[in-house]
Formats: structure tokens, C-alpha cells, sequence
């Protein structure tokens, strides 16, 4: 990630001009949660607002589950096996699943698993051109989409999810959780 270009949707070196600027604000998108995170510690990660609230954590898996979920999709054209799934089934779909099963990690394991998956869909990346951003396939309720909105969709969610983030942060804050 260039730091000096973080501002800028342009073009990044290795990547055809449309991929890169699409690289350009995944990277700005992933920044931001990155700052968002910075310092906390296991139970901090692990912290449940309400019985119905998804923990910092589990919402930082859930963003690695969902990359893996578009990787597949687009760049294999498949769905995910079985060990996929037991692996990251918690995460994709987090609720009870992903309180019960993801909890007692520490801030640097779920960076390591957020770092994994972007190094993955980079090296994709870097192998396709900018016509494949306009290939389509079937999406949601049946309509189609094309790779680029998919992968737009992904820092999208990602954007999301950081607002979940920065609000928990807050109340750990205030309620002075250690």
C-alpha cells in the first residue's frame, strides 16, 4: 500500500487502469478500518454490546469470509467446499454462530487473516485486465451484476462494517473496557 498515494483513485503500478483504481480505494477503505482497530487488545476484540451484537472481531472475520466468498466466486467460478465453509461459515454469517465460535484472538491474528486474503485477490487481480471487470453473471435475485460491482461490493461492506466498528469502539471506550 502506497501511504503517500492513499488519496488519490488512480492508476498502481502492476495493475491494468481500471483494476487499479479499484485496488487504489480498497486499499484507502482498508486503511481506515486498520486505524479503526489500532490497539485494541483480545477482550476488546471480543466485547458484545448486547446479546444480539456482533464483536469487533467477528466483524473483522467477517470481512476476510466475504473477500473469500468473492474470490471464489469471480476469479474460480465456484462454490465454496467443505472445509471452506467449516472454516468460514461463522464469520460469513456471524449472529450466534460467529459469538459462539469467534472470540479469544488477538488483534494481530485477524489482521494476518485480513492481510491473506487481500494478498490473494491482489496476485487475482494482477493476472486479469479491465474487460474482465465488465464480465457478468447472476447475481442477487437473479439479476446480473458485473465483477466490478462485486468487488466494489466488498469494500463497500467493508466500509460498513468499519462504522459497526468505530461505534463499539466508542462504547469500549466509554465504558473503559480493558
Amino acid at each position: 500500500m502506497n501511504y503517500e498515494r492513499i488519496y488519490l483513485v488512480s492508476d498502481v503500478e502492476e495493475f491494468t487502469p481500471q483494476i487499479g483504481r479499484l485496488v487504489s480505494m480498497m486499499n484507502y477503505a482498508r486503511l481506515t478500518t486498520l486505524n479503526t482497530v489500532k490497539g485494541l487488545n483480545t477482550n476488546q476484540l471480543d466485547y458484545l454490546h448486547d446479546s444480539e451484537s456482533n464483536s469487533i472481531g467477528s466483524l473483522l472475520m467477517h470481512l476476510a469470509a466475504v473477500e473469500l466468498g468473492y474470490q471464489l466466486d469471480t476469479f474460480e467460478k465456484r462454490k465454496p467446499n467443505e472445509e471452506e465453509i467449516n472454516k468460514w461459515q461463522p464469520a460469513y454469517e456471524l449472529g450466534e454462530l460467529g459469538r459462539s465460535k469467534i472470540k479469544g484472538n488477538s488483534l494481530n491474528f485477524y489482521i494476518n487473516e485480513l492481510e491473506v486474503m487481500r494478498q490473494r485477490t491482489f496476485q487475482e487481480l494482477k493476472q486479469r485486465n479491465d474487460d474482465w471487470l465488465y464480465e457478468e453473471s447472476i447475481f442477487w435475485e437473479g439479476k446480473k451484476a458485473n465483477n466490478y460491482f462485486m468487488w466494489f461490493h466488498v469494500f463497500e461492506d467493508e466500509i460498513n462494517h468499519r462504522g459497526q466498528m468505530r461505534w463499539l469502539r466508542r462504547r469500549i471506550e466509554k465504558l473503559n473496557i480493558l
